[in-house]
């Protein structure tokens, strides 16, 4: 079978099986060969990579990474796909799919019982109702994921890679970027998928660091302490802490005096080592 990312291969597979576009599941089909060709050189695929894809459609990026990759499992919440995948994949013995839902399945259970274990890559044309979810479910769950090769929306990689200081920069960001090296691959606009959705993508990779580049003593007390300095964004840092809600504001001032950020700063001006400096001295307030 011929690559299925063009409009004319992609309406003869929906007319066939007289498939019905999910908007609540948001199904968007991407019909452009050198995006197709793009997310593969981001997700750097090799002969011996395992794939995990989620939201395959009709499989037009599962096709390509299945000639490629030693190993895909396509995971489908749809249940009116899985037929039609069963047809486009059927030449591809390498080729897995899945009927199930991302945000319920044991990763890591189906990882050990149907890709050996891991280590895995995330490829995916993600549901952008999902996208966040997902990317931390396989960031903050200890899944073995070297790469994360995602179409998301615009404003939503926009954040992933934001720097401090700009708008776009947030608890998102931070989060993703305390993980992962972040990068723009490839920029889609809405004409490039059916049906056309009302917004613009972009595929960003996330690149999972082998060893952590932060110091951080307590990742829980980081991440309340990056979501409370952002829950505000207007606040200052001594007065959007107190979201917290185990700090006084004599506690909150020495946190910041002693990890040497003014406390009349915003969240927003913050970048990521400073976080890790200041979630390092309120998590010993927390240990008292």
């Amino acid at each position: 079978m011929d690559r299925l990312s063009s409009h004319r291969a992609t309406k003869e597979v929906v007319n066939k099986h007289n498939f019905k576009f999910s908007k609540s599941l948001g199904q968007n089909f991407l019909i452009d060969d050198n995006v197709i060709d793009r997310i593969l050189e981001g997700a750097r695929l090799s002969e011996t990579d395992r794939i995990i894809e989620v939201g395959p459609g009709i499989g037009t990026l599962t096709r390509e990474m299945g000639k490629v990759a030693e190993n895909v499992v396509a995971i489908e919440i749809d249940k009116t796909l899985i037929p039609i995948l069963k047809e486009t994949l059927a030449d591809l013995d390498n080729v897995e799919v899945v009927n199930e839902d991302i945000l319920k399945v044991d990763v890591q259970g189906l990882i050990n019982e149907k890709l050996n274990g891991g280590p895995v890559k995330l490829v995916a044309n993600l549901p952008y109702y999902i996208t966040t979810p997902i990317v931390m479910k396989f960031l903050e769950e200890d899944i073995p994921v070297t790469d994360i090769v995602v179409m998301v929306q615009k404003e939503v990689a926009d954040r992933m890679n934001a720097k401090p200081s700009t708008k776009d920069y947030g608890a998102l960001s931070v989060a993703v970027q305390y993980y992962c090296d972040t990068e723009i691959v490839a920029k889609a606009p809405r004409h490039m998928f059916v049906p056309q959705p009302n917004v613009d993508s972009i595929v960003i990779g996330l690149h999972v660091r082998d060893e952590k580049k932060y110091v951080v003593d307590n990742e829980e007390i980081f991440f309340k302490t990056v979501k409370a300095s952002f829950g505000q964004r207007r606040k200052t840092l001594l007065n959007s802490l107190g979201g917290l809600g185990f700090l006084s504001k004599d506690e909150i001032r020495e946190a910041l005096q002693a990890a040497n950020i003014d406390e009349k700063r915003r969240g927003e001006t913050l970048s990521i080592d400073e976080f890790a400096n200041l979630s390092n001295e309120i998590n010993k307030f927390s240990s008292k």
